[in-house]
């Protein structure tokens, strides 16, 4: 695990070492055991390492190959690692280090671009290849691993984080205004963007080529993979899903047990991280595993659940891991969100910063850890989400229904009021086709309520979860700790992919039977009816967790903020938001923005997120001086 950057300067000018070290210099978090730096006329590649797998001198990169062909620099693991250099060396090649780079490294020169298929893991990579004066940027599957790049003149720039490219001599940033109608329309950003217009992300699934023999030089996207779930048309028995699950899954948790260093797990409480605590316990006797959990003094309503110690201090008793805890209060993120703001860049879902905390905490004593990331995206652990759109005429009336649930911050209806400073700029952006644009490569004929929720996985892993894996990574690695999602094991998601809806949801057929006849008055009767979800994780999770954890109502890891806000922080709130000479109300309108933050203070809507946006943007715009100046 590890950050990566570069820079080609495509005139052909040579390239300064000076900036190529500002460049990793920036990221020096993401890899504090070591730095390199290979540069060749105008083209430069730079790494800095955070030693997992065979820390010795030999896994230095960027590495070059044997012929000196290729040059390379990575950031992630592979797990399948060693299966993959056993075929390479029946193929003559030879290996100088135990790392996973260097098998990565000789895949692309035996079998080239299709080296992507066989790579089970995650990471972002740069590979030069000399001879054909060509570059290949690669974002794994499931995006796990960001990487980014743009362009400052006749120079591409590229990087782990935004701030390796920002970090290049004059690289001019301007305020990217459809990104942040996008993000508060989502509370996250589906497309390429970011809030900088000059920087984008590579997708997940991704690989972009740059070939310097071009007339006209410039990166050429491609998309390797993408997600899938489907009804299959021969369905097995259940209890061989069952079986076949449980193998997968123990075999996904062991698969990513290997390292040199120390690892650990996050063990919230619930079913995925209990699961994988649990078979993780067996391969690695007193493993180190971490909570984070909340002062509800001050907290109501369903705040009150939030706090899972207990349940975890008892699945830690009943693994016998060596386990640490944190209580979170009000105030903590005050504390600590210029640092999240620095270190995530552009935002994404939820509120991150107790994700900052807990990486904090298990920082301190292992590099590695593991995470229940994936768990309820691929086996449906959101049913409260898919039943709105589960009866459907046809694909566009999907669109309609879904469309209007994730509008999780600011409905279309007010965004002309509340963006009425930049309107001008934005009212051409159609946050409408941005969504249904998510499924453009996807199927659109769609038969039955089991089609409509594979649509709804199917967006949820690419967007939602997507957005999970960004902030992850990012708060992660600013304490150089190395996160790992066993549920992301390529495998494992096959299975997922093609699983029957009927094993994930229990109440499918009652909520079609209720939307078919029951009228709008009795959605909260539909609702309370659909607290299911991710079934045939639960029965097999219960040979490994107890039976009471599996079977819980989901919680996600989220802090009492909508208490906190009215309370404990309404101070902090107050003097950030109605602070009239804030730099938000340049693009925002004070009095509509106000309202609504007074809403959520006064206790007539739960507007958390909103206000959690809000304050994140007015710190990005107010401690990024290149920006203000050219809203």
């Amino acid at each position: 695990m590890c950050g990566i950057a570069g820079c080609i300067h495509l005139n052909g000018r040579p390239l300064s070492p000076v900036i190529l070290k500002k460049m990793t210099d920036s990221i020096a978090h993401r890899g504090p055991d070591g730095e390199g730096h290979w540069i060749e006329g105008n083209v430069g590649l730079g790494h800095r390492r955070l030693a997992i797998i065979d820390p010795s001198p030999a896994g230095h990169q960027p590495m070059i190959s044997a012929d000196h062909r290729y040059v390379l620099t990575y950031n992630g693991e592979v797990y399948n690692f060693r299966e993959l250099r056993s075929e390479l060396e029946v193929l003559g090649y030879w290996f100088r280090s135990r790392t996973d780079s260097e098998v990565v490294l000789y895949a692309f020169a035996a079998w080239g671009i299709k080296a992507l298929d066989r790579l089970n893991g995650m990471f972002a990579l740069a590979l030069w290849d000399r001879k054909e004066n060509s570059l290949v940027l690669a974002r794994d599957r499931y995006g796990i691993k960001p990487l980014y790049y743009g362009y400052r003149g006749q120079t591409l720039l590229f990087g782990s984080e935004q701030k390796a490219i920002l970090a290049f001599p004059d690289f001019q940033s301007t305020l990217d205004k459809a990104a942040l109608l996008e993000y508060f329309t989502f509370q996250n950003i589906f497309t390429d963007r970011t809030l900088l217009n000059e920087i984008k992300l590579l997708p997940a699934g991704r690989y972009a080529e740059l070939k310097l023999k071009n007339e006209y030089p410039s990166l050429q996207s491609t998309q390797y993979w993408d997600f899938n779930f489907r009804e299959p048309e021969n369905p097995a028995e259940t209890q061989e899903y069952r079986e076949e699950l449980d193998r997968l899954f123990e075999q996904a948790v062991n698969r990513q047990l290997v390292s040199d260093v120390e690892l650990g797990t996050y063990l919230s409480g619930g079913l995925d991280s209990g699961s994988i605590t649990a078979v993780a316990a067996r391969s690695n006797p007193y493993i180190k595993s971490f909570t984070c959990g909340f002062d509800l003094s001050s907290a109501s309503g369903i705040e009150l659940g939030f706090d899972e110690r207990v349940k975890a201090e008892a699945m830690s008793a009943r693994f016998k891991t060596e386990h640490y805890e944190m209580v979170l209060k009000a105030g903590d993120m005050e504390r600590c969100l210029s640092k999240v703001v620095w270190h995530i860049e552009e935002p994404r879902v939820g509120q991150s910063y107790p994700n900052y905390y807990a990486a904090q905490l298990a920082s301190k004593f292992v590099k590695v850890v593991l995470s229940g990331a994936g768990g309820d995206e691929l086996f449906g652990g959101y049913p409260w989400r898919y039943y709105r759109a589960t009866m459907c005429n046809d694909f566009e009336h999907y669109i309609e229904l879904y469309y209007s649930f994730w509008q999780r911050l600011i409905p279309n209806k007010l965004m002309a009021k509340v963006f009425a400073p930049i309107w001008d700029d934005v009212k051409d952006v159609w946050t409408r086709d941005i969504f249904r644009e998510v499924f453009r490569t996807h199927e659109t004929h769609l038969d039955c309520p089991q089609d409509y929720i594979n649509h709804s996985l199917y967006f949820e892993t690419k967007t939602f979860l997507h957005g999970l894996l960004t902030v992850e990574d990012k708060l992660s690695m600013a304490h150089g700790l190395e996160t790992r999602v066993p549920f992301l094991d390529n495998d494992l998601v096959d299975f997922a992919m093609k699983c029957p809806v009927n094993l994930k949801l229990n109440n499918l057929a009652e909520v079609v039977r209720i939307n078919e006849n029951e009228p709008g008055s009795k959605q909260g009767i539909y609702f309370q009816k659909t607290k299911d979800g991710k079934q045939i994780l639960r029965d097999v999770m219960r040979r490994y967790i107890p039976a009471e954890i599996a079977d819980a109502v989901k919680k996600g890891f989220s802090s009492p903020d909508a208490s906190w806000f009215r309370g404990d922080s309404i101070q902090y709130v107050k003097r950030v938001l109605f602070d009239n000479k804030a730099t938000i109300y340049d693009l925002l309108d004070r009095r509509e923005v106000q309202r609504l933050v007074q809403e959520h203070l006064d206790g007539g809507k739960n507007r958390r997120l909103l206000i959690w946006s809000l304050i994140y943007l007015e710190m990005f715009l107010s401690e990024s001086c290149s920006l203000k100046s050219k809203l």
